[in-house]
Protein backbone atom coordinates (compact mmCIF):
# COMPACT_ATOMS: atom_id res chain seq x y z
CA UNK A 1 0.00 0.00 0.00
CA UNK A 2 2.81 2.44 0.91
CA UNK A 3 6.24 2.47 -0.71
CA UNK A 4 8.58 5.05 0.79
CA UNK A 5 11.97 5.81 -0.78
CA UNK A 6 14.72 7.95 0.75
CA UNK A 7 12.34 10.05 2.82
CA UNK A 8 13.88 13.14 4.44
CA UNK A 9 12.34 15.93 6.46
CA UNK A 10 14.58 18.88 7.19
CA UNK A 11 13.52 21.82 9.33
CA UNK A 12 15.30 25.19 9.55
CA UNK A 13 16.36 24.92 5.90
CA UNK A 14 17.45 28.55 5.76
CA UNK A 15 19.75 28.38 8.76
CA UNK A 16 23.31 27.20 9.18
CA UNK A 17 22.23 24.42 11.55
CA UNK A 18 19.53 22.26 9.94
CA UNK A 19 17.32 19.89 11.90
CA UNK A 20 16.77 16.47 10.37
CA UNK A 21 13.49 14.93 11.54
CA UNK A 22 13.79 12.10 8.99
CA UNK A 23 17.19 11.13 7.64
CA UNK A 24 16.56 9.27 4.41
CA UNK A 25 15.28 5.71 4.62
CA UNK A 26 13.06 3.29 2.71
CA UNK A 27 9.90 1.67 4.07
CA UNK A 28 7.15 -0.60 2.74
CA UNK A 29 3.75 -0.95 4.44
CA UNK A 30 1.04 -3.52 3.59
CA UNK A 31 -2.66 -3.07 2.83
CA UNK A 32 -3.76 -4.34 6.23
CA UNK A 33 -2.45 -5.05 9.68
CA UNK A 34 -1.66 -3.27 12.94
CA UNK A 35 1.70 -1.54 12.64
CA UNK A 36 3.29 0.14 15.65
CA UNK A 37 5.78 2.98 15.25
CA UNK A 38 7.67 3.45 18.48
CA UNK A 39 10.48 5.64 19.70
CA UNK A 40 11.37 8.41 22.15
CA UNK A 41 10.32 12.04 21.75
CA UNK A 42 12.10 13.61 18.81
CA UNK A 43 12.76 10.30 17.06
CA UNK A 44 10.71 11.31 13.99
CA UNK A 45 7.83 8.89 14.45
CA UNK A 46 5.07 11.52 14.33
CA UNK A 47 6.74 13.31 11.43
CA UNK A 48 6.75 10.04 9.49
CA UNK A 49 3.04 9.58 10.15
CA UNK A 50 2.26 13.14 9.07
CA UNK A 51 4.19 12.64 5.82
CA UNK A 52 2.45 9.36 5.04
CA UNK A 53 -0.95 10.95 5.67
CA UNK A 54 -0.17 14.04 3.48
CA UNK A 55 -0.44 16.42 6.45
CA UNK A 56 3.21 17.26 5.77
CA UNK A 57 5.35 17.08 2.65
CA UNK A 58 8.85 15.63 3.06
CA UNK A 59 11.80 17.73 1.99
CA UNK A 60 13.11 14.90 -0.17
CA UNK A 61 12.08 11.41 -1.19
CA UNK A 62 9.06 9.60 -2.58
CA UNK A 63 5.85 8.31 -0.96
CA UNK A 64 3.72 6.11 -3.21
CA UNK A 65 0.26 5.11 -1.96
CA UNK A 66 -1.65 2.57 -4.08
CA UNK A 67 0.37 3.62 -7.10
CA UNK A 68 -0.08 7.36 -6.53
CA UNK A 69 2.89 9.63 -5.76
CA UNK A 70 1.69 11.64 -2.76
CA UNK A 71 4.44 14.23 -2.75
CA UNK A 72 3.34 15.64 -6.12
CA UNK A 73 -0.45 15.89 -5.75
CA UNK A 74 -2.19 19.21 -5.04
CA UNK A 75 -3.94 20.34 -1.89
CA UNK A 76 -7.43 19.52 -3.20
CA UNK A 77 -6.36 15.94 -3.99
CA UNK A 78 -4.76 15.62 -0.56
CA UNK A 79 -7.92 16.79 1.17
CA UNK A 80 -10.08 14.40 -0.87
CA UNK A 81 -7.76 11.50 -0.10
CA UNK A 82 -7.76 12.25 3.63
CA UNK A 83 -11.54 12.52 3.71
CA UNK A 84 -12.29 9.41 1.66
CA UNK A 85 -9.54 6.95 2.56
CA UNK A 86 -7.80 8.07 5.76
CA UNK A 87 -8.93 8.26 9.37
CA UNK A 88 -7.11 10.21 12.09
CA UNK A 89 -6.76 9.86 15.85
CA UNK A 90 -4.59 12.44 17.59
CA UNK A 91 -3.47 12.92 21.19
CA UNK A 92 -5.98 15.78 21.45
CA UNK A 93 -9.51 14.80 20.51
CA UNK A 94 -10.43 17.96 18.53
CA UNK A 95 -14.16 17.55 19.15
CA UNK A 96 -16.50 20.41 18.20
CA UNK A 97 -17.45 21.93 21.58
CA UNK A 98 -21.08 22.83 20.74
CA UNK A 99 -21.92 19.36 19.33
CA UNK A 100 -22.94 16.26 21.26
CA UNK A 101 -20.70 13.19 21.27
CA UNK A 102 -22.90 11.48 18.68
CA UNK A 103 -23.00 14.54 16.43
CA UNK A 104 -19.21 14.83 16.68
CA UNK A 105 -18.92 11.28 15.39
CA UNK A 106 -21.50 11.66 12.62
CA UNK A 107 -20.21 15.03 11.37
CA UNK A 108 -17.33 13.22 9.68
CA UNK A 109 -19.58 10.67 7.94
CA UNK A 110 -19.70 10.72 4.15
CA UNK A 111 -23.28 9.48 4.26
CA UNK A 112 -26.06 10.52 6.64
CA UNK A 113 -28.47 7.63 7.03
CA UNK A 114 -29.81 5.11 9.54
CA UNK A 115 -27.04 2.62 8.74
CA UNK A 116 -24.34 5.11 9.66
CA UNK A 117 -26.22 6.01 12.84
CA UNK A 118 -26.29 2.34 13.84
CA UNK A 119 -22.59 2.00 13.07
CA UNK A 120 -21.79 4.98 15.33
CA UNK A 121 -23.91 3.51 18.12
CA UNK A 122 -22.12 0.17 17.78
CA UNK A 123 -18.71 1.87 17.95
CA UNK A 124 -19.77 3.81 21.06
CA UNK A 125 -20.96 0.63 22.76
CA UNK A 126 -17.73 -1.20 21.90
CA UNK A 127 -15.74 1.73 23.27
CA UNK A 128 -17.63 1.74 26.56
CA UNK A 129 -19.65 4.92 26.09
CA UNK A 130 -23.11 4.71 27.67
CA UNK A 131 -26.22 6.06 25.94
CA UNK A 132 -26.46 9.01 28.33
CA UNK A 133 -22.96 10.03 27.25
CA UNK A 134 -23.88 9.97 23.56
CA UNK A 135 -25.91 13.16 24.01
CA UNK A 136 -23.44 15.11 26.13
CA UNK A 137 -21.19 17.84 24.80
CA UNK A 138 -17.40 17.54 25.21
CA UNK A 139 -17.29 19.84 28.25
CA UNK A 140 -19.48 17.35 30.10
CA UNK A 141 -17.30 14.37 29.21
CA UNK A 142 -13.94 13.28 30.61
CA UNK A 143 -10.82 13.52 28.51
CA UNK A 144 -10.84 9.76 28.05
CA UNK A 145 -14.48 9.75 26.93
CA UNK A 146 -13.77 12.51 24.42
CA UNK A 147 -10.86 10.51 23.03
CA UNK A 148 -13.10 7.48 22.56
CA UNK A 149 -15.57 9.63 20.62
CA UNK A 150 -12.67 10.75 18.41
CA UNK A 151 -11.72 7.11 17.80
CA UNK A 152 -15.27 6.26 16.70
CA UNK A 153 -15.22 9.32 14.41
CA UNK A 154 -11.99 8.08 12.80
CA UNK A 155 -13.62 4.75 11.89
CA UNK A 156 -17.03 6.01 10.77
CA UNK A 157 -16.21 6.04 7.03
CA UNK A 158 -14.40 2.68 7.03
CA UNK A 159 -11.12 4.33 5.96
CA UNK A 160 -8.47 2.20 4.28
CA UNK A 161 -5.84 3.60 6.65
CA UNK A 162 -6.13 4.82 10.23
CA UNK A 163 -3.31 7.04 11.48
CA UNK A 164 -3.26 7.05 15.29
CA UNK A 165 -0.81 9.34 17.09
CA UNK A 166 -0.64 8.33 20.78
CA UNK A 167 -4.32 7.25 20.70
CA UNK A 168 -4.34 5.90 24.26
CA UNK A 169 -2.39 8.69 25.99
CA UNK A 170 -5.47 10.08 27.78
CA UNK A 171 -6.99 6.68 28.63
CA UNK A 172 -6.66 4.54 31.72
CA UNK A 173 -5.07 1.12 31.45
CA UNK A 174 -8.32 -0.82 30.92
CA UNK A 175 -9.72 1.53 28.27
CA UNK A 176 -6.36 1.75 26.52
CA UNK A 177 -6.25 -1.99 25.99
CA UNK A 178 -9.91 -2.05 24.94
CA UNK A 179 -9.20 0.59 22.28
CA UNK A 180 -6.21 -1.37 21.02
CA UNK A 181 -8.39 -4.49 20.85
CA UNK A 182 -10.86 -2.58 18.64
CA UNK A 183 -8.08 -1.21 16.43
CA UNK A 184 -6.62 -4.72 16.13
CA UNK A 185 -9.99 -6.02 14.96
CA UNK A 186 -10.26 -3.17 12.46
CA UNK A 187 -6.77 -3.95 11.15
CA UNK A 188 -7.82 -7.40 9.94
CA UNK A 189 -9.16 -5.72 6.80
CA UNK A 190 -7.47 -2.31 6.89
CA UNK A 191 -4.12 -0.74 7.74
CA UNK A 192 -3.77 0.80 11.21
CA UNK A 193 -0.63 2.77 12.07
CA UNK A 194 -0.15 3.52 15.76
CA UNK A 195 2.52 5.97 16.87
CA UNK A 196 3.35 5.56 20.55
CA UNK A 197 6.08 5.56 23.17
CA UNK A 198 4.23 2.84 25.13
CA UNK A 199 5.37 -0.58 23.98
CA UNK A 200 2.81 -2.36 26.17
CA UNK A 201 -0.13 -1.36 23.95
CA UNK A 202 1.55 -2.97 20.93
CA UNK A 203 1.52 -6.52 22.26
CA UNK A 204 -0.81 -7.62 19.42
CA UNK A 205 0.88 -5.60 16.67
CA UNK A 206 1.68 -7.39 13.43
CA UNK A 207 4.86 -5.36 13.12
CA UNK A 208 6.74 -2.83 15.22
CA UNK A 209 8.90 -0.17 13.57
CA UNK A 210 11.43 1.30 15.97
CA UNK A 211 12.72 4.80 15.29
CA UNK A 212 15.69 6.63 16.73
CA UNK A 213 17.00 10.05 15.77
CA UNK A 214 15.13 10.22 12.47
CA UNK A 215 16.01 6.74 11.30
CA UNK A 216 14.56 3.25 11.50
CA UNK A 217 16.50 1.10 13.92
CA UNK A 218 17.82 -2.07 12.31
Amino acid sequence: MFEVKNICMIYDMNTDVKTYALKGFDLSLPEKGLIGIIGPSGSGKSTLMYCLSTLKTPTEGSIVYNGKELTSIGNAQRESLRRREFGFIFQKHYLVPYMTAMDNCLVAAMKKDAEVQKKAESFFQDLGLSQKEWHKKPAKLSGGQCQRVAIARAMINDPKVIFADEPTASLDHENAFNVMKILKKYSRERLVLVVTHDRSILQDADRIIEMWDGEISK
